[in-house]
């Protein structure tokens, strides 16, 4: 289906592939990992043929149909949600047009023609609107919001009609760039369960461990720039990539020695007149041998201790009587709710419910109409938005700014944080005003893990980190003797930090005391998921 050999590819004078090589077969479930800037998306313009390789040669089968999720949206017109996923207004004028360009250059037999068609009468089929709209239900969305305009919906949104439209299309190969990113609880299982039983081949890039693990059948890292290939989910690749380091780091270990040995007879013995000969034999043997390169060890994540937060009332945060709406649409009405020190939350439910509307309340950023929040005795609360940028000295350095935030912070553990959260070396010297926005993002992040406030609300901290990271990450919280409140898409993320549960839908937020299994035992989340992908 997919067949990738020799691959050498660079991007702005850095070599990202040299003689990479990967195999797709149909059926296949394979996910590429990396570290970011590792080349994952740039290897798959390459196979969309958006870009052409330095050297080798990417092939796909004729009749090969691809789809292809970015993580950013495609601009939408006035299509509605409807015609998004069955492709009516974008998509099959687009392709309509394109097979009129191919037969007109009598190119009836090129293989993109081959493959239009193959779109073309996807979306001409009897049942692709009963198709796409099991497709939509199964991501989240409500039959009153098929007719409206995509535009009016945010971006998180118009990516699941764009994915609903893939799903439909049934490609021979489905290229998913993060398709985890914009999903609520409830959808990520539909989806995660729909392709389990994908019957084409899947090639995703993610940064959600537990995704992964449910639907891959096959890992294939960049490392060194080369492509190595391991079977098995993410679990399974993370302890084959220790046992193959061990494996070549023993074989590079023996035969260093064996050169050590062989050199050293050869220096000893190469001016001995009766031992001369055999020297330069042991020369030669060197010389014949296929050199054994020291393997990198593989990335591991950073374990740092967040400082201990001066201690706080038993009762961490109180709401009592919220009222809150934005304009006429109602958010909550007569919310209590009380979150106790040391409970490490998690706020789960579909996106829109308004579970970073009640952070926000419990931080402090937005004005509710009615009732009451209030902070416990001696609480030092500190709010982590993902677009919080406000809080930095943009005329400092990316260093400066963290040393600044922790006085007691010695330079050495300031650049291990750093590190680990992918500032590295000429980067820890960069102005934060010319940080990107996951930059920001990162930096804000480990402000707050420097000098820790002792309740921390969190929405979606582990956006723009890589896997590594969110180990990190995760491994800190772990140990964070404050009280978190927090919000993520991340199963495993969530799995091994939350020790309870509010579910947040329709205004009402409801508590289980448990972690995430709890919660879905409870609730048959997982069992409504399946149950919907046969829906009709």
């Amino acid at each position: 289906m997919l067949s990738i050999r020799d691959l050498k590819m660079s991007v702005g004078g850095r070599t990202l592939f040299e003689n990479a090589s990967l195999q797709v077969n149909y059926g296949d479930r394979v996910a590429l990992v990396g570290p970011n800037g590792a080349g994952k998306s740039t290897l798959f313009s390459l196979i969309l043929k958006r870009n052409v390789p330095d050297e080798g040669s990417i092939e796909r089968d004729a009749w090969t149909m691809v789809g292809y999720l970015p993580q950013e949206g495609e601009a939408v017109g006035e299509e509605t949600v409807l015609e998004v996923a069955t492709g009516r207004a974008g998509e099959l004028p687009a392709l309509e047009k394109r097979l009129r360009e191919l037969e007109v250059a009598g190119a009836v037999d090129a293989p993109e023609y081959l493959e239009a068609h193959a779109k073309y009468d996807a979306f001409n089929d009897a049942q692709v609107e009963a198709k796409a709209k099991k497709m939509l239900k199964g991501l989240g969305y409500k039959e009153a919001d098929f007719g409206r305009l995509a535009k009016e919906m945010s971006g998180g949104w118009v990516m699941r009609a764009h994915l609903a439209r893939l799903l439909v299309m049934e490609p021979d190969l489905l290229l998913l760039d993060e398709p985890t990113n914009h999903l609520d609880l409830l959808s990520l299982l539909w989806l995660q369960n729909y392709l389990k039983n994908y019957s084409g081949a899947l090639l995703l890039i993610s940064h959600d461990r537990q995704f992964m693990d449910e639907v891959v059948t096959q890992v294939h890292e960049i490392s060194e720039k080369k492509l190595v290939a391991y079977t098995g989910t993410y679990s399974d690749y993370l302890r084959q990539r220790e046992e193959r380091y061990e494996q070549q780091s023993a074989a590079y270990k023996n035969q260093q020695k064996e050169i050590q040995a062989l050199q050293e007879f050869a220096d000893r013995f190469r001016s001995v007149t009766s031992k001369a000969s055999q020297a330069m034999a042991k020369l030669k043997q060197i010389e014949r041998m296929e050199q054994i390169e020291k393997p990198t060890p593989p990335r591991k994540p950073f374990r740092f201790q967040i400082p201990p937060p001066p201690r706080g009332g038993q009762r961490a945060i109180t709401l009592e009587g919220i009222h809150m709406a934005y304009g006429s649409y109602p958010v909550y009405a007569g919310l209590d709710l009380t979150v106790e020190r040391g409970e490490r939350t998690v706020l789960v439910g579909p996106n829109g419910a308004g579970k970073s509307t009640l952070l926000k309340i419990m931080a402090g950023v937005v004005e509710f109409q009615q009732g009451e929040c209030k902070p416990g005795h001696n609480a030092k609360l500190g709010y982590f938005s993902q677009h919080r940028a406000g809080t930095l000295d943009l005329n400092k350095t990316v260093l400066d700014e963290v040393l600044a935030s922790a006085p007691g912070l010695r330079e050495d553990e300031a650049r291990g944080i750093l590190g680990s959260f992918m500032f590295r070396k000429e980067e820890i010297y960069k102005l934060t005003g010319v940080l990107s926005g996951g930059e920001k993002s990162r930096l804000n992040l480990i402000k707050f893990l420097v000098d820790p406030p002792n309740l921390l609300l969190m929405d979606e901290p582990t956006t723009h980190l890589d896997i590594t990271t969110v180990e990190s990450l995760t491994l800190a919280l772990e140990r964070y003797e404050g009280t978190l409140v927090f919000i993520s898409h991340d199963v495993h993320f969530i799995r091994r930090l939350a020790t309870k549960v509010l579910h947040v839908n329709n205004g009402k937020v409801m508590a289980y005391p448990g972690g995430y299994d709890y919660f879905l035992e409870k609730t048959g989340a997982a069992a409504d998921a399946r149950a919907a992908l046969t829906a009709g």
